[in-house]
Formats: structure tokens, C-alpha cells, sequence
């Protein structure tokens, strides 16, 4: 009826100590991501991780498909994330705060200044942002994330704050959108309700809160993942915790206790 994902946990020199318990005992170790290894490999068309941050990520963009696949990748990425924690003065950067051209984002990738044009947004709990394709993008630090994404391994850094890694920056700024970014996607969530968070064209995303809503799950087809965001989740019986995910294609056998939520993704 179900079938439980391998966790990956990824230690990362951005990543946190902190985890908070729930996720599971890390041993202090800095740990930046925990994702989940899909049996069919590059095959599966989402991807789901928890992202936990001390500093600023790499500012960076993803192709689209035909992009993406031009340069030999079976697809493009447009991802979301929804806000589980942030400290203060945590922040997204999501597009550009003005238009502007490929040539000064070049020099601005050069000698940092890029920096000061992407539109830093203050972050808080529940905020879900939904990141097209070719939106010139960060992830600040203090944050724990839940990031919904097709699923490729294709990122293209345009700043990374002196790290020694590799820029691609004729293949990002080919594929940016050199001004602002505002998806009508992009909301806060009450963490009790049931509501359909991304409708396609490549993924669908839903929270779920209790009692699940019927309707919803039957808009959910094909094979399913299935990923808590607290405890009190359930499918077909079996527990299943924070940190965890699972594949099922019966929506009717989840359950989720008052209090819990989860999300649940497929492909559109």
C-alpha cells in the first residue's frame, strides 16, 4: 500500500546543528539537506527536501524545459518552498527589485554587487513561494524549508559570496529574467487547512490538515508522495514521521490527527 522513501541527509557547510528533534538525532553534525531517493531514480518527476540554513545560499537560477533539455538534461526545474521556521530578520531572494539588462548582471555577478539587486524578501512561518524557472533566486539563511521541485540536478550559480565553486554564468544569465519576480502562487498558509498550493503545469502540491478533505484527494492520480510536516500522520495505517516520506497511489488511506499537516505531490 505504501512504500517508504530512503532519507538522505547531506551535510552542508550552509547547513545548521540545530535540527530540531523531531527530524532525529544528527550527532551535531551541519546538516543542510535531508532528501528522499525515489526508486526511479532520475525517472521520478518530483523531488521533495527539507533545506535547513545558517547563511545565505548561492544566488543561482534553473532552466525551463527546452533550456534544460537542449543541454542535455531529461528536464527543466521550477520548484516551491513553504516556510516551516525562521528566525528573524530571515529572508528569500526572489527576482530582481528592478529591470535591468544580461550585460550589468554579468559585472554585478563579477564584483558582488548582485547582491544588492535581488529583491530580499523578510520571511516568516507559513510563507509558500512558488520559483519559475529562470527567476534569479537565493535562499537566505535561518530558514527551514520544504522545497517541492521537478526533480534535476541542474542549478546555475550566478554568486556563491567567495565559496570556491564553479559559476555558470553564460548559462544563467541566458536563461534569467533580468528584472522582478511576483507569482500569483505565492501566499500564507494556514497550517490547519486543506488547500491545493500548486495546480501545475508540472507538479501538483497540496496541504493537508485534518479532517482531510475528500474532494481534494480526489484530484490526486497516479503515484503519490506523501511527506509529514508534523507528527500525527498516517498512511494506511502505518506511522509515518516528520523527516519522512513515502510513495502510495490510494489517497483514501491517509489520516491525519487534529493539529497534524502534511503535504502531498504529484505529477500534473
Amino acid at each position: 500500500m505504501l512504500t517508504r522513501l530512503e532519507t538522505i541527509v547531506v551535510e552542508k557547510p550552509w547547513g545548521r546543528t540545530d535540527i530540531p528533534a523531531a527530524f532525529g538525532d544528527f550527532g551535531g553534525h551541519r546538516i543542510g539537506e535531508i532528501w528522499f531517493s525515489n526508486p526511479a531514480g532520475d525517472n521520478a518527476p518530483i523531488m521533495v527536501k527539507f533545506l535547513f540554513t545558517s547563511e545565505r545560499l548561492s544566488i543561482q537560477v534553473h532552466p525551463g524545459d527546452e533550456a534544460a533539455q537542449a543541454a542535455g538534461f531529461p528536464r527543466g526545474k521550477e520548484e516551491c518552498w513553504l516556510i516551516l521556521d525562521a528566525e528573524p530578520g530571515a529572508e528569500l531572494g526572489v527576482g530582481l527589485t528592478a529591470e535591468t539588462t544580461r550585460a550589468a548582471l554579468h559585472d554585478a555577478a563579477l564584483d558582488g554587487s548582485i547582491v544588492d539587486m535581488i529583491d530580499w524578501r523578510p520571511s516568516k512561518p507559513d510563507d509558500f513561494v512558488y520559483n519559475r524557472a529562470g527567476t534569479i533566486h537565493a535562499i537566505g539563511g535561518g530558514l527551514i524549508v520544504v522545497e517541492v521541485q521537478q526533480n534535476v540536478d541542474c542549478t546555475y550559480r550566478l554568486y556563491d559570496y567567495g565559496r570556491p565553486r564553479e559559476l555558470h554564468l553564460a548559462e544563467g544569465l541566458k536563461v534569467s529574467h533580468p528584472g522582478p519576480v511576483h507569482d500569483p502562487r505565492d501566499t500564507v498558509v494556514d497550517r490547519q487547512a486543506n488547500r491545493m498550493l500548486v495546480s501545475g503545469p508540472y507538479f501538483h502540491l497540496a496541504q493537508l490538515g485534518a479532517p482531510v478533505d475528500p474532494a481534494l484527494l480526489e484530484q490526486a492520480t497516479g503515484e503519490l508522495t506523501f511527506v509529514p510536516l508534523s507528527a500525527g500522520c498516517r498512511v494506511a495505517a502505518e506511522s509515518v514521521a516528520l523527516g519522512e516520506a513515502v510513495l502510495l497511489t490510494d489517497p483514501s488511506t491517509i489520516e491525519i490527527d487534529d493539529g497534524a499537516r502534511a503535504l502531498l505531490t504529484w505529477a500534473a
